[in-house]
């Protein structure tokens, strides 16, 4: 935490409330003790904020295990913030033409850090089994096609330092060499689009193209998302086609 974030910090009581909350973001449930430990607070304070947020309905308790995790209240917040997002309320219909157009799933997301957050997402009209709660998930950039979409057109610093760091290996597929994938990303900026060919899921490929705002800054991406075996060589750069004429109009209104 920087300095100036520590000097508008008002409420020691209610910051260690959300340290704890943000832990979820890391893992999907946790226990009084192994919270404590993690963030090196007393157990019995990290169980009364716990019990506070389940009263709340912030967090659910398993009641065999006694461990914590996200509420519904997270949800209701969720899908508050999705609907306040200008990008998301303009790029929605245009996302739902996606959807119906191309038989698949369709995800808009936005920078975060070094990672994506995803803000809503739609689905063909008929295809209500791919239908899935991920507003407010988060990924990396380097090993999804939203975030590579991004990642590509951030400024060069930001870039560097990003590739400095250590990648995770999700899957065989995922580009973890520094090298590869800053050539990866001189490609996406050739055509005008990103490709995640199993790189974070096995079975799973994605065409996203970048969203930008009047100062020619990344916004956000679109992505059609579905089986490999339905993104063959020739139909990729058709879907591209697809998604960039909705982007055009999405920016065109920001």
């Amino acid at each position: 935490m920087q300095k100036s974030q520590e000097r508008e910090i008002k409420v020691k009581s209610l910051q260690k409330a959300l340290e704890i909350l943000n832990c979820f973001t890391k893992k999907s449930s946790w226990g009084v003790t192994e919270l404590s430990e993690y963030l090196n607070l007393n157990k019995s304070n990290v169980h009364n904020i716990l019990t506070t947020f389940k009263s709340m309905e912030y967090l659910d308790q398993d009641e065999e295990t006694g461990k914590y995790k996200l509420g519904m209240a997270i949800y209701t917040l969720s899908r508050a913030l999705g609907k306040n997002l200008e990008i998301g309320s303009i790029a929605l219909p245009y996302m739902q033409e996606l959807a119906d157009k191309s038989g698949e799933r369709v995800y808009l997301a936005i920078p975060h850090g070094d990672e994506v957050i995803y803000v809503t997402s739609t689905y063909p009209q008929e295809a209500v089994y791919l239908m899935r709660t991920i507003m407010g998930e988060r990924a990396k950039m380097y090993c999804t096609g939203l975030g590579k979409a991004m990642l590509a057109y951030l400024p060069k610093d930001q870039v560097d330092e990003y590739l400095s760091r250590p990648l995770e290996r999700h899957t065989e597929y995922t580009l973890t060499d520094p090298e590869a994938l800053r050539a990866e990303l001189e490609g996406i900026r050739r055509r005008g689009y990103s490709v995640d060919n199993m790189e974070h899921e096995f079975g799973i490929k994605c065409v996203a193209v970048p969203i930008f705002n009047r100062q020619h800054e990344v916004e956000g991406a679109i992505s059609i998302s579905g089986p490999s075996l339905r993104f063959g060589e020739d139909r990729i750069p058709e879907l591209a086609e697809e998604i960039r004429k909705r982007v055009a109009k999405i920016e065109s209104r920001l």
